[in-house]
């Protein structure tokens, strides 16, 4: 385990005391929480006044005006969904007004200029990247670009890097280990880049991110928080930093990250969404949110020493899906911050800060599985937990409805078929209530139904046709492309964003409903490469076909005119699998990126930190026909490194154990030996030694002759 030497332990006051006396005058004369409280009133009173209005309407569009439960479950229904919709609409407009009105002077940037920010001496921060079984050469390509951005600003003696490694798998973390010893030896970066890897990755990311702070956080005033796909300029590190030493009470400031970096034809349509429709809803949400932003888990800096002391997660008490550990903690973390007095911005203002889309709906799906649960959880803290903002429990609550929307808007189409069938099936009921003098001619209105349809999905596309105003008003046009090919990138966005809806919600209700009964979750690397299998597609979207052939079957039978009004949603379904595959396709994406439709402008303009990216891979020593764990062993370089950072296993029994499985490896051969014997032998210095020092003395006859000529 590689550790910071005394030698360098930081001066934690040094840099601080310069800026006390501005810092505080300056917090004292800035109110945001007036604008806040103004800002949600305003967008409380427009989303109830819209709803409201949408509601009525809806009842005018039943056959019975809501005279029966299915027609009441419907409205209510309605009601939910449009409320959601309707927040998502004015953030995404007052996110346009303010970018067309000057920007927001409440903002964090806005609360000093900028040579006086400028001139904000620095801190010494750490730079951790919690990593879970991944693709070794890309996350450490990342964090290579960020230190070689850093360097080139000058500003790299104020920072540290850990590499936070919770793999389980020999393979993979031998392979860590000896791509950071290259990395350090490139970059000369001994006593600045650090790698440490958990014996028990308990509690999952939260839990080893709290075990550096146990181990190093006092020695660091700040942390900024990357993923394995994270990426960020030295110039918004540095920038992120500054503000924190001039603003004593923000606890979390979180960027705004922008996806990157996409092959797929998925992964262009997402990056190309976020990076045009992005900057107006974060706008807005920041505007909105102000010091009671939410905290998104990466791309951000954290104050530590509140965050130690106030943000440590408790296992909940609850049954089921409410006991355990908490998944997503992000969320939570900003929560208790802020409940500690401190504040949490949003900055989108902070640019070059980037992360990487999935690259197939597969993946995507596989991570909102988890997020699923996660978000859910958030209910127990939403209604228990004493003394929250209620900002912040508002973020739950959006947080459960980005997936609970999904088994609603379902519920809704159940209902509407039934209530349709009804009128087919039941003889109609011209007296539904009994005391009832007059009778009601039950009848569909398909005009108002059809105005209703179109003033909701208004309110998804109004917001993308002023991203694309914005994108023309502020010269940003060019970068995704030309006028014509962001207009046609845009329609192609919308198309996709139309059939991947009801594929989504049918999976999302999915991941509701299992994490309801709590059923376990398989917890696993990402894959940000590959692509989607014919066979994998089909097997996973056999039921949502079935039931979208069977629902549009009924829907025939029941009325033409409802088979036709089911149609947008049943057929993304019916062909979701070849939907799946084709947006998966790297290939196809590569043509659309050399037609120059769904661009970035970092695609069209460069970007020194993608460059770099792209340009400076990892100078990684690896043998190319070995494993890293049968390099770990015959290697003598590696086997040096491994036996430095592993440990002597203590036990009797894991003793004898431990001599046994030496003597069959080197008998068999390391493909005899299970994931779980492999990862035994890894973890023990002494075992590692032995096998090396065994091998050489070996015959020419021994498994382990050939691999030895591979060296």
């Amino acid at each position: 385990m590689a550790t910071p030497p005394s030698s360098i332990q930081p001066d934690l006051t040094s840099g601080i005391a310069q800026v006390d006396e501005p810092l505080s005058e300056d917090l004292g004369q800035h109110n945001w929480k007036r604008a806040a409280y103004a800002r949600r009133a305003l967008l409380l009173f427009a989303v109830l006044l819209q709803t409201t209005t949408a509601s009525y309407y809806m009842l005018s569009v039943l056959p019975y005006n809501g005279g029966n439960w299915i027609e009441i479950g419907m409205v209510a229904l309605f009601a939910i969904l449009f409320c959601w919709i309707s927040v998502g609409f004015w953030i995404g407009v007052f996110g346009y007004l303010i970018r067309h009105t000057g920007g927001d002077k409440q903002s964090l940037m806005h609360q000093q200029d900028a040579e006086t920010l400028a001139a904000t001496p620095l801190a010494r921060t750490a730079i951790i990247m919690p990593i879970y079984n991944e693709q070794v050469a890309d996350c450490l390509g990342r964090l290579k670009a960020v230190y070689l951005s850093l360097q080139r600003c000058g500003q790299l003696e104020f920072f540290d890097f850990y590499i936070l490694s919770d793999t389980r798998e020999a393979n993979t973390w031998l392979e860590e280990q000896a791509a950071w010893a290259d990395l350090t030896q490139e970059l000369g970066a001994e006593g600045r880049l650090f790698y440490r890897r958990r014996p028990l990755n308990q509690n999952y990311k939260s839990g080893n991110v709290g075990d550096f702070l146990r181990r190093w956080g006092k020695d660091y005033p700040y942390m900024v928080v990357l993923d394995a796909d994270s990426l960020m300029s030295g110039d918004s590190l540095i920038m992120m930093v500054q503000l924190m030493q001039r603003h004593p009470r923000v606890g979390i400031l979180q960027s705004s990250p922008s996806l990157m970096n996409g092959h797929s034809v998925f992964a262009r349509v997402q990056q190309f969404s976020n990076q045009l429709y992005g900057p107006l809803f974060t706008t807005g949400l920041a505007a909105f949110q102000l010091g009671d932003a939410a905290f998104w888990g990466h791309n951000a800096i954290l104050r530590n020493q509140p965050f130690m002391q106030h943000c440590g997660l408790r296992k909940l008490p609850g049954w089921g899906l409410f006991r355990g550990p908490i998944l997503s903690h992000d969320f939570v973390e900003a929560a208790y911050i802020a409940r500690a007095g401190y504040e949490v911005w949003l900055e989108p203002e902070l640019k070059q800060s980037y992360e990487e889309s999935p690259p197939t709906l597969v993946e995507e799906l596989t991570r909102d599985k988890r997020w699923a649960k996660g978000n859910l959880q958030h209910l127990w803290l939403m209604l228990r937990s004493r003394r929250l903002h209620m900002a912040h429990r508002m973020a739950f609550l959006n947080g459960v409805m980005s997936y609970a929307a999904s088994p609603l808007w379902l519920a809704f189409l159940v209902l509407a078929t039934i209530a349709a069938a009804r009128m087919v099936i039941f003889p109609i009921d011209y007296f539904p209530n009994p005391y009832q003098l007059h009778p009601v001619w039950p009848e569909w209105e398909p005009l108002r139904a059809l105005a209703l349809i179109l003033v909701t999905f208004s309110l998804l596309f109004i917001p993308k046709f002023l991203a694309v105003f914005d994108a023309i008003s502020h010269g940003r046009a060019r970068g995704f492309g030309c006028m014509l090919r962001m207009q046609v990138s845009v329609f192609m966005e919308m198309l996709i964003s139309a059939l991947l809806a009801p594929i989504r919600m049918l999976s999302h209700t999915r991941f509701v409903l299992e994490a309801l009964f709590n059923l376990k979750l398989k917890w696993a690397g990402q894959n940000r490469s590959g692509e989607s299998g014919w066979g994998e597609a089909f097997l996973n979207q056999a039921f949502g076909t079935v039931l979208a052939l069977s629902w549009i079957t009924f829907a025939y039978w029941i009325d033409p005119m409802f088979f036709i009004w089911s149609l947008p949603v049943a057929i993304p379904l019916i062909f979701a699998a070849p939907i799946f595959v084709l947006l998966s396709r790297i290939q196809a994406g590569q043509n659309l990126q050399r037609w120059g439709l769904l661009r970035i402008p970092e695609e069209t303009d460069g970007s020194p930190l993608l460059n770099d990216l792209a340009d400076n891979p990892i100078r990684h020593r690896a043998h190319p026909r070995l494993s890293a764990f049968t390099a770990s062993i015959i290697d003598p370089r590696l086997n040096a490194l491994h036996v430095a950072q592993a440990r002597t296993l203590r036990g009797s029994v894991r003793m004898a154990n431990l001599q046994a499985l030496r003597e069959r490896c080197l008998a068999e051969g390391v493909d005899h030996l299970s994931a779980a014997e492999r990862n035994l032998l890894a973890r023990d210095a002494p075992s590692l030694a032995w096998l090396h020092q065994q091998v050489w003395q070996l015959g020419p006859q021994s498994v382990w002759a050939p691999l030895l000529r591979e060296l």
